[in-house]
């Protein structure tokens, strides 16, 4: 038994925080801004939390599939700034809709929604589930540097939805999953506590996001383009053959270049950094949304995923539309 996605959905916060803004926080220009990473503007949380993102985006999904909470069998939520250590950020979603179904986050970073699909698809596999929600959300604004211009230019707050059902006809084509253990390229310490029994480190890092932006820059091209190579050859297509690609929205230079390498034109990749900026393992289904709620997406169109970030981690998925 396999699945296929029945809806979409996306919610970002109503706080917009455009370059210019940024540029009186730290030493910027939506110039600077806008020729290194792409983004224009992105969202930032003032009320909303990583679980009221979601359960919104959650909503917006389960009214397009014609999908009742009640009916759910399964809650996957990515997410690496979940509210709360526990509960969980899908927890606190099954509870907000209304649903009676297991439910747990998953955390892979920026590749984290990509991660849970795949989980989800062993629960079709095994004819466990028949309705899934899948979210990735993230309110990284609160695990920045905001005097870091290197980072806190890049990132917003958001998230995306699908649900999934069980089909006889598997539109799960293709799937691969990455990891590269190892903090030397992107960081993000957790809360060490108070114990008073641990000795602190010399030079102890806070717990806000750390990056080493060329190094990721050659990861995130390497990963987009050798798993969409990759996902090609195992279903006998070539790169060509892919109507769409919805890539993980870090930077439009690495989308760029991505493109050139894999002879796609830059019209079939969906892109919207330019007003979410980076929201990690939301940017892949929250810009798969936009592209449906737009009738980009036609019945039959072969779609790639792909999603990369710390961990490191990258991931791929092709799906018939």
């Amino acid at each position: 038994m396999g699945f296929r996605i029945l809806g979409t959905g996306s919610a970002v916060p109503e706080r917009v925080l455009t370059n210019d803004d940024l540029s009186t926080m730290v030493e910027t220009s939506d110039e600077w801004i806008t020729t290194r990473v792409g983004v224009h503007e992105r969202r930032v949380a003032v009320t909303e939390t990583t679980a009221s993102l979601a359960a919104e985006a959650s909503r917006r999904a389960l009214e397009m599939s014609g999908v009742s909470a009640e009916e759910l069998d399964l809650i996957l939520c990515a997410t690496i700034t979940a509210d709360n250590v526990c509960p969980t950020a899908a927890g606190e979603v099954q509870r907000l809709l209304g649903a009676r179904c297991p439910a747990f986050d998953i955390n892979s970073a920026c590749s984290g929604f990509l991660f849970a699909l795949e989980t989800a698809a062993g629960f079709f596999a095994r004819g466990t589930v028949k309705k899934a929600l899948v979210i990735g959300a993230e309110r990284i604004s609160k695990i920045l540097d905001w005097t870091d211009r290197s980072t806190c230019v890049i990132f917003g707050d958001g998230a995306g939805a699908a649900v999934l059902g069980a089909s006889e006809e598997d539109h799960y084509l293709a799937s691969e999953l990455g990891t590269a253990g190892g903090a030397d390229v992107i960081h993000i310490p957790a809360y060490e506590g108070n114990s008073p029994f641990r000795t602190q480190p010399v030079n102890e890092r806070p717990p806000v996001i750390f990056m080493a932006g060329q190094e990721t820059f050659r990861f995130a091209v390497g990963a987009m383009t050798e798993h969409i190579r990759s996902m090609a050859e195992k279903i006998g297509v070539t790169p060509a053959g892919i109507d769409f690609v919805v890539p993980h929205q870090a930077n439009l230079r690495i989308i760029a270049m991505a493109s050139k390498k894999l002879d796609i034109p830059m019209e079939r990749f969906i892109v919207n950094i330019e007003s979410t900026g980076n929201i990690s393992s939301a940017s892949v289904p929250a810009a798969l949304d936009e592209a449906n709620r737009a009738g980009r997406l036609k019945p039959g169109d072969l779609v790639a995923l792909v999603a990369f970030g710390g961990g490191l981690s990258s991931a791929g998925a092709l799906i018939r539309w």
